[in-house]
């Protein structure tokens, strides 16, 4: 996916709304989980599993996610972790 038109999100757009469900691409553009919620400054992401079970969530931080929305208006996001090094990451619990 070519994220260079995409539309990045200002930070008053970052609301629990609007970055609830969207998809997390890893650095080769590759699915790495989707966003569960937002916790404070933390935006919780569902790693791995299948339609959302099984999934590891984990908590990062807002600023280390390059939050955009697509020619379709769909809002995504791009970090540089692999699905596997947020796996590895302490699982989240609230």
């Amino acid at each position: 996916m070519d994220h260079t038109n995409h539309v990045r999100l200002t930070p008053a757009e970052l609301t629990p709304d609007l970055l609830e469900g969207a998809t997390i691409y890893g650095p080769d553009d590759e699915k790495v989980g989707s966003v569960d919620h937002v916790h404070g400054s933390q935006v919780v992401i569902d790693v791995g599993g299948f339609l959302g079970i099984g999934a590891k969530p984990v908590a990062v931080a807002a600023s280390e996610l390059d939050f955009m929305r697509d020619e379709d208006g769909d809002v995504h996001a791009v970090t540089t972790w692999t699905k596997d090094q947020l796996k590895d990451m302490p699982e989240h619990t609230e």
